[in-house]
């Protein structure tokens, strides 16, 4: 059990880590990156930070992307969340798994939104712009009920510095 109660949420880096996600991520207790990661290097950037748990993406093909599960639990102090990259893929029932949040990736499309009572969480993309889709990481924190799902547009804080 991880004993972590800031936690940075990350996904679709696609090879890029942008300096304004580590300063968005900096104070966390433990990193999750969703997949698509895109080159090995951007999980050893990460894990300077703090430590990391990835799970690989359609796009994590290298002989490297083998070292990731495509799905994934954490277990936290406070919840058990499951990781996988794309949300339509899941095969099971988080709920009877026992899992309280449900975290993907893979649509670039930042959302929140509770099935079930079930938190499903994707904090977006902060790779490459694709689309008008916003460039974003998240910061989850478990520390006090009702948790808090903080979305940051890595456009606004490049803006802010």
């Amino acid at each position: 059990m991880i004993d972590a109660m800031l936690i940075g949420l990350i996904s679709d880096t696609h090879g890029l880590l942008r300096s304004e996600a580590i300063a968005a991520l900096r104070d966390c207790d433990l990193i999750l990156h969703a997949g698509d990661i895109g080159a090995p290097e951007i999980i050893d950037q990460l894990r300077a930070i703090a430590p990391v748990h990835a799970i690989r993406g359609n796009v994590d093909t290298g002989s490297w992307a083998a070292a990731f599960p495509e799905t994934m639990l954490v277990e936290t102090a406070a919840a058990l969340i499951y990781m996988l990259h794309d949300v339509n893929q899941l095969a099971l029932d988080p709920a009877a798994a026992g899992a309280q949040i449900v975290l993907s990736g893979h649509s670039h499309k930042p959302s929140r939104t509770e099935r079930n009572g079930v938190l499903y969480l994707n904090p977006g993309s902060a790779g490459p712009r694709r689309f008008n889709l916003p460039v974003t990481v998240a910061r989850l924190e478990l520390s006090a009920e009702p948790w808090t799902f903080e979305l940051i547009d890595l456009t606004q804080v490049r803006e802010q510095n």
